[in-house]
C-alpha cells in the first residue's frame, strides 16, 4: 500500500516539477519581451513581477517539500522497517566495501572459472591502494581474504574506513576471468544518510539492498573455559 502511495506521489511531485519548470521559462520570456517593448512613458509595475516571482519560488519549495516526503515514505515503508529486521542477524552482502575493526578485515571473493594471475588489492577512500597480494590460490569458487590492516610498508591502520577490495584475474590468454566481490558479518546498525538507508557490518556503512543472505548471528559464548571444571573440594569428594 505504501508503495502504491509513493509511486503516485512521485509521479505527481515531477510532473509538477516539470510543469513549473516550463512556467517559469515561459514567464521570464514574457518578461524579456515586455521589458524589451515597454513604454519609456509609462514602464511596467516592477512589483507586479516581484510578486510572480516570489509566488513562483513558494510552489518550487512547496514541490521540494513533497519530494522529501515522498522519500520519506518510500524509506519508511519499504528501506528502513525492513533493515531494522536485519539487526543482530548475521548477512552477507554484495559489496567490496569494508571497514577495518580490530586491526583487520575480511573479504569474499569468487572466481567463476581458474585463473593465471590473480591480483587483490585494498583501495582507500581517495583510490589509493593502500595493500596488495598475488595469492597463490587461483582456483574458480570461493575465496576468502584476510587482511591485517596494514599498508604496503607494514604500518598498522587506524580502525575505520571505508576500504574496497579490488580484484584483478586474468586467465593464461590474457582474458579477464569475472570476479563478485562480498562481505559478510553481524548488522549492529541502521542510519539514513541523504535519503538512503544504509546498515552497518564490521563498522562498515553500505546500502541494506545489497544483503544477498541472512542468518541467524552465531551464539557468543562468554562462559569462562574454567567453568564447567571442578573445583579441587569437588574432585577430591
Amino acid at each position: 500500500m505504501v508503495d502504491a502511495v509513493s509511486s503516485v506521489g512521485q509521479t505527481a511531485a515531477q510532473s509538477g516539477t516539470k510543469r513549473l519548470a516550463e512556467s517559469f521559462d515561459t514567464f521570464l520570456n514574457l518578461l524579456t519581451t515586455q521589458l524589451k517593448n515597454q513604454d519609456p512613458l509609462s514602464p511596467l509595475d516592477s512589483n507586479q513581477f516581484t510578486q510572480q516571482l516570489v509566488q513562483m519560488t513558494g510552489v518550487e519549495q512547496q514541490l521540494y517539500g513533497n519530494q522529501l516526503m515522498e522519500k520519506l515514505v518510500a524509506n519508511t515503508g519499504s528501506g528502513i522497517s525492513t533493515a531494522v529486521a536485519l539487526i543482530g542477524r548475521d548477512v552477507k552482502a554484495g559489496t567490496s566495501e569494508n571497514a577495518i575493526k580490530d586491526g583487520k578485515a575480511t573479504w569474499n571473493f569468487n572466481l567463476n572459472r581458474a585463473a593465471d594471475d590473480l591480483k587483490l588489492e585494498v583501495i582507500d577512500s581517495k583510490g589509493r591502494t593502500v595493500y596488495s597480494e598475488a595469492p597463490a590460490d587461483m582456483r574458480a569458487g570461493d575465496h576468502t581474504f584476510k587482511w591485517n590492516g596494514k599498508d604496503a610498508s607494514g604500518k598498522q591502520l587506524d580502525d575505520g574506513g571505508p576500504y574496497s577490495l579490488r580484484v584483478t584475474a586474468k586467465d593464461s590468454a590474457g582474458t579477464g576471468v569475472i570476479s563478485k566481490v562480498s562481505i559478510q558479518g553481524v548488522v549492529t546498525g541502521v542510519e539514513q544518510v541523504d535519503g538512503k538507508t544504509l546498515i552497518t557490518i564490521n563498522g562498515a556503512k553500505i546500502p541494506w539492498e545489497t544483503v544477498t543472505s541472512i542468518n541467524e548471528a552465531a551464539p557468543t559464548n562468554t562462559a569462562n573455559n574454567n567453568d564447567n571444571k571442578p573445583t579441587p573440594d569437588e574432585a577430591a569428594a
